[in-house]
């Protein structure tokens, strides 16, 4: 069975989110061709490189146009490009666009949709996957219909594999036309950082419990120890001590790191519906009854000022 994956990009650099997605499909293949769709400005290099997780040819769409996520002209090009190889199956990362984007292409090929799958297809009794539901409180296991299909692979449920080989990298040009760039970018923010909360396989979170913005430093070297990216809870970014896009939780980011580190954090519900698929959740909190604690699969009771440096001192030696 063919087929396709589609790898997003930021500032041309392939998504590491995308490499799992590639690794997926070439499990799900089983024996057929994975087949790469990358829109707008990439690097060569890295197109090339994705033969290492088992894509065998990569379309390269480079219409500048691509690189702002205009919904229906992404839609467009992967259903063009799964129809020109004849995809069976359509896997994407998910994202902020791919959340968007799946559906439409699901419709476009006449096929089925299923997001944050969580396993490799069960082809005993048809077509099953494993899709995490309510916010990861739960798992549901549904059978697609015959036809195309369309899934969206959540972070880290499949890990990244790195082999050896070479993609080829062709050039595509899908037919587009004006009313797919109907919706028009008048501007972008882009979150800051060294590694972006969606992307990051390490965490460390902070909240009240720190009292104040000006306390913010050791959380940043902790995170620096670590490689990890910064995040916090929903009331420190409504008190404008830290940014908006490092908000997690229900109606901020959510995310699916390896681990995550709590610091000053209850643990209201809103919060953990954001981060409770971590593989691994630290909490450091003085309340030995906060709630986090419940969550949490390694609990520090004490003083955050206290416990943080001596955590990251022991981290660096």
């Amino acid at each position: 069975m063919n087929v396709l994956v589609f790898v997003e990009t930021d500032a041309g650099e392939v998504k590491s989110s995308s490499l799992e997605a590639v690794c997926y499909a070439s499990k799900v293949a089983e024996g057929g061709e994975v087949t790469a769709v990358v829109l707008g400005d990439a690097n060569a290099d890295e197109l090339a490189g994705l033969g290492k997780y088992g894509a065998a040819k990569v379309l390269h769409a480079s219409d500048s146009r691509l690189n702002d996520g205009v919904i229906q002209a992404s839609s467009a090009v992967i259903a063009q490009a799964a129809s020109q190889i004849d995809a069976g199956v359509v896997v994407m990362a998910r994202s902020s666009l791919v959340d968007a984007v799946a559906s439409r292409v699901a419709i476009k090929l006449g096929g089925s949709v299923a997001a944050n799958v969580t396993s490799l297809p069960d082809n005993a009794n048809g077509f099953t996957v494993k899709r995490s539901i309510y916010t990861g409180k739960a798992f549901v296991d549904v059978t697609l219909p015959e036809g195309k299909k369309v899934l969206t692979i959540k972070k880290n449920s499949l890990g990244v594999e790195e082999g050896s080989g070479t993609a080829s990298v062709e050039t595509f040009t899908p037919e587009l036309s004006d009313a797919d760039f109907g919706v028009k970018l008048k501007e972008k923010q882009k979150a800051e950082g060294d590694i972006l909360l969606p992307e990051a396989d390490l965490v460390v979170s902070a909240g009240r419990g720190l009292k104040g913005p000006e306390n913010w430093g050791m959380i940043d070297d902790l995170a620096k120890t670590l490689g990890a990216a910064t995040a916090c809870s929903k009331p420190v970014s409504d008190m404008d001590w830290r940014p908006h896009h490092e908000h997690v939780g229900q109606t901020g980011v959510k995310v699916s790191p390896n681990l995550y580190i709590a610091v000053g954090i209850s643990g209201a519900i809103q919060h953990l519906a954001g981060v409770n698929s971590s593989k691994v959740i630290v909490a450091i909190n003085k309340d030995p009854e906060a709630p986090f604690f419940k969550a949490a699969d390694y609990g520090i009771v004490g003083d955050a000022f206290e416990i943080v440096p001596k955590l990251n001192e022991a981290l660096k030696s």
